[in-house]
């Protein structure tokens, strides 16, 4: 046995059978529920894993996931695995050209997609010429238009493939790949080997304690341990960050609860009704929500059962930390850094915010260098955040980007991040922001993530992004899009100003706000920096 994903659950199955593992509590159309025990979702896998073997698919083939939250997502994750497959990550948000850009980039062979977006993969389709099978989940809408190529529902491969294993042996080499967001360029897919997704991005089966030192060592954890943990990925599970979370649960012989997609008020309902002992988000634009509805429509929720509440791919700003804690006392609020090409690097200190910015205590394998001769960085000194040790393979289909990004020095692999950070004598680090969005005005480095969180700060403010939009004098000037939170007082530039001076060096406040009705993120909460940038230039309506 090695260090493979699918094994390793296997082992868990074998270990507690007829435990719970997945509870889906909003299931499409009929407000149903489904739970699945480990050895019937092992089955479920099993039966897919036969059938997209049976159409030929097979060792390193890629099978993107164009799915809602819910049980095949998670389904067709294990059946690729399963059969030594690569499952991809398909974002649901994509329109046609996007789409036939991943399905084309990733060399996609299967599809396994939800029946609302038929008519979007009839659309790609005949420009992907390398996709050759089709599993849809569920019945599409009224005339969507059906693909050249006729999809398999899921209910029939169900049936066509053998509840039973039967695989043959499997790698620590198989491989994942992770289509990064692209909300500041193209989407990349970042290849991780089992093995080392498994220790970076899983903690090695204990994020908060000490790794297996045998693939056998995590079954015979779970058969020493109990049960009553329950694990609630709110994101979707197509960003990698809640399929980490499920694979964690997993490991541990643990409850995965899936919603099909956020909605604040009904993740609170879950959280009492299931006695949710972890829960998982992105960022203010998922936690801001849970906080307004436990002051006003849901307030009394019961929330007691609420252990820890962790955020990862964006920050969690002090005001709105300070108003979740006031509500829910009983919970550890987690502001975990991390990255679809590092996994976890760590958590942020307790004073991290406005004051100090966004301090980390990372991992023994983070560290901050210069990105020109990859040696750290100096204490006090910017550089860029590296990781070293299990880190992926490269970019798929991108030679030039994994040159560029993944080193050997001092006898390691590293990875080269895009965050841009200092540390200081004691070992933590400051994140100062993505070098690609820092704002050079008048020769002064501004990263937006810093003021931001400034603006978020104020109590008017629901939310905000940052960008750069060229100005003759400076270069370019500071300026904020801003939604206010609903029935707030008026709010002009001056205000904004006057605030941001309370918490920021003159040259980082902003010159310029556009105030909108939203913000636009990705569905998991990542800020969306090319629409933040053309809103605020005025190429885009607010």
């Amino acid at each position: 046995m090695e260090y493979n994903l699918a094994d390793l659950f296997e082992s868990i199955v074998e270990t507690v059978p007829d435990r719970e593992a997945l509870v889906y509590l909003d299931h499409p159309g009929t407000g149903a529920e489904r739970r699945l025990t480990y050895a019937e979702l092992d089955r479920a896998a099993n039966r897919l894993a036969h059938h997209l073997a049976g159409r030929g698919i097979g060792p390193g083939d890629h099978v993107g996931l164009h799915l809602y939250n819910g049980v095949p997502y998670l389904q067709a994750v294990y059946a690729c695995l399963k059969i030594r497959a690569v499952p991809v990550n398909v974002n649901y948000r994509y329109v046609e050209e996007e789409l036939v850009y991943l399905y084309r980039d990733a060399d996609l062979v299967g599809l396994v997609f939800d029946a609302e977006f038929t008519g979007r993969v009839a659309a790609a389709l005949p420009r992907a010429p390398r996709l050759r099978h089709l599993v849809r989940v569920g019945t599409p809408p009224d005339g969507a238009p059906e693909p050249a190529l006729a999809p398999v529902a899921l209910t029939d491969a169900e049936a066509s493939g053998s509840p039973a294993r039967g695989f043959a042996p499997r790698s620590a080499d198989d491989q994942i790949v992770i289509y990064t967001g692209g909300t500041t360029g193209m989407p990349k897919g970042v290849m991780w080997r089992h093995e080392d997704l498994f220790f970076s991005g899983m903690g090695g089966g204990a994020p908060t304690g000490d790794p297996v030192t045998r693939p056998q060592e995590l079954a015979e954890r779970v058969a020493a341990g109990g049960e009553g943990i329950v694990f609630f990925p709110t994101p979707p599970l197509m960003h990698g960050t809640s399929t980490l979370t499920a694979f964690i649960a997993f490991h541990f012989g643990q409850k995965v609860v899936l919603h099909r997609k956020y909605v604040p008020e009904e993740v609170l309902r879950t959280v009492e009704r299931e006695r949710v002992t972890s829960v998982s988000l992105v960022g203010d634009a998922m936690l801001r929500p849970l906080v307004d509805a436990l002051a006003g429509p849901l307030k009394g929720t019961d929330c007691s059962s609420l252990f820890s509440v962790s955020s990862s791919g964006a920050i969690l700003s002090e005001t709105v930390r300070a108003q979740f804690t006031a509500l829910v006392p009983n919970a550890m609020l987690l502001n975990n850094f991390g990255s679809s090409e590092s996994g976890f690097n760590g958590t942020a200190t307790d004073d991290s915010g406005p004051a100090k910015g966004f301090r980390l205590r990372v991992n023994s394998r983070t560290a901050v260098v210069d990105p020109a001769t990859r040696e750290p960085v100096p204490a006090g000194e910017v550089g860029r955040l590296a990781l070293r040790g299990h880190v992926p393979l490269g970019y798929y289909n991108d030679p030039a980007k994994t040159a560029e990004t993944f080193f050997e020095a001092r006898g390691d692999r590293w990875v080269l991040l895009g965050d841009m950070a200092t540390v200081d004598e004691e070992g933590i680090v400051t994140v100062l922001g993505r070098g690609s969005q820092c704002i050079n005005s008048g020769g002064e480095k501004v990263y937006p993530e810093e003021v931001e969180q400034a603006l978020k700060a104020h109590p008017d403010v629901y939310d905000a992004l940052v960008a750069g939009v060229p100005d003759e004098r400076w270069g370019n000037r500071v300026s904020a899009v801003v939604q206010l939170r609903a029935g707030s007082g008026p709010l002009d530039l001056a205000a904004l100003q006057a605030h941001c001076r309370t918490r920021l060096a003159g040259y980082k406040v902003p010159r310029a706000v556009v105030f909108t009705d939203r913000i636009q993120r990705s569905p998991s909460g990542k800020a969306d920096y090319r629409w933040a940038k053309a809103v605020a230039a005025g190429e885009r309506g607010a």
